[in-house]
């Protein structure tokens, strides 16, 4: 192994071979590399940090420096001092640098999820021409994450009454990676949401949505909060208890009705009696005195053996 690593085959043939050299030379046995983790997010200019650093009494002409993914991929490769773009990923064209010194691999901007994964710097130290040293050979690991959208809390009536509302509140949040984890609260208190996740594969969006089902007998605040590799979402909706309750008409019973529909008619029978009976016997009861006589509105005759002789006439 020690002689493949330190071999220098031709350049064409170098940059062939570049996506096998952390294959022709493994760790030992029972060692095992430990990976440096980067998290950036789709949109953001990171620094993958290299393995060596190029002393001040040296420069990047000294050394041959590549940049791969997986193993299988050159992101950039520098051969004593010049870039060799020739054989590099044309996904990773016209958005990578490296520092001249540190030999961090610069990546501007995150495209997309894809960027996620190992990266490993390789360097190759030129101290002699026919033997090139290996001083460097390590991955780091790029987490890349997408921001979902803001949660979309919504809320349906499912059922209603004077003493609660039955609701069905929904929660959704779309374009995010890495899987997302969904929380809430009812007034500050937790709840599970029932959730689900729609993706294309392991390395695609997520879609997330979480139902609640609740009976609420009053006013109440609920969260819903989308959590992401160390990221939180969130949103609240206040729930309303509908207050406008109309109770129940109860009709009278039958006996209440009969005995109404009775006195009713007693009332009415007690009119037409009176309306008919008054106009004719108003008259007895009151005479009009004048002097020397009484007009009388009954028996139209005239009282005599008084002093004032009574004159009774029939009245109108």
């Amino acid at each position: 192994c020690k002689r493949q690593c330190q071999g220098r085959p031709p350049l064409s043939a170098q940059l062939k071979l570049t996506a096998s050299l952390t294959f022709l030379c493994p760790p030992p046995t029972g060692y095992a590399l430990e990976k440096k983790v980067v998290k950036s997010k789709v949109g953001e200019k990171v620094g993958l940090p290299c393995c060596h650093e190029i002393p001040s009494s040296e420069s990047l002409e000294n050394y041959r420096v590549y940049w791969q993914k997986n193993t299988t991929e050159v992101v950039l490769a520098y051969a004593a001092g010049k870039r060799i773009s020739e054989h590099n990923s044309a996904r990773y064209e016209n958005r990578t640098e490296i520092d001249p010194r540190n030999l961090t691999l610069w990546i501007s901007p995150i495209l997309d999820i894809l960027d996620n994964g190992p990266y490993w710097c390789v360097v190759q130290h030129l101290r002699f021409s026919q033997n090139p040293v290996v001083v460097c050979n390590e991955p780091v690991n790029l987490f890349v994450t997408a921001d979902f959208s803001e949660p979309n809390l919504t809320a349906e009536v499912s059922a209603d009454s004077c003493e609660s509302t039955e609701l069905v509140v929904m929660c959704s949040s779309y374009g995010g990676f890495p899987k997302p984890k969904l929380s809430g609260a009812l007034n500050n208190m937790p709840v599970v949401w029932n959730a689900s996740w729609v993706t294309e594969s392991s390395l695609s969006l997520y879609n997330v949505t979480g139902k609640l089902s609740l009976n609420v007998t009053q006013d109440v605040n609920i969260t819903c909060s989308v959590e992401y590799n160390g990221f939180t979402k969130s949103a609240s909706l206040l729930l309303k208890k509908t207050n406008v309750c109309v109770p129940p008409t109860v009709a009278p019973s039958y006996n209440v009705v009969t005995a109404s529909s009775i006195s009713i008619v007693i009332f009415l029978l007690a009119i037409t009696l009176a309306a008919r009976y008054l106009p004719r016997h108003a008259g007895l009861a009151t005479c009009y005195k004048y002097h020397p006589v009484e007009f009388c509105q009954v028996t139209g005759e005239v009282r005599s053996g008084d002093q004032n002789p009574t004159l009774c006439v029939q009245g109108t």
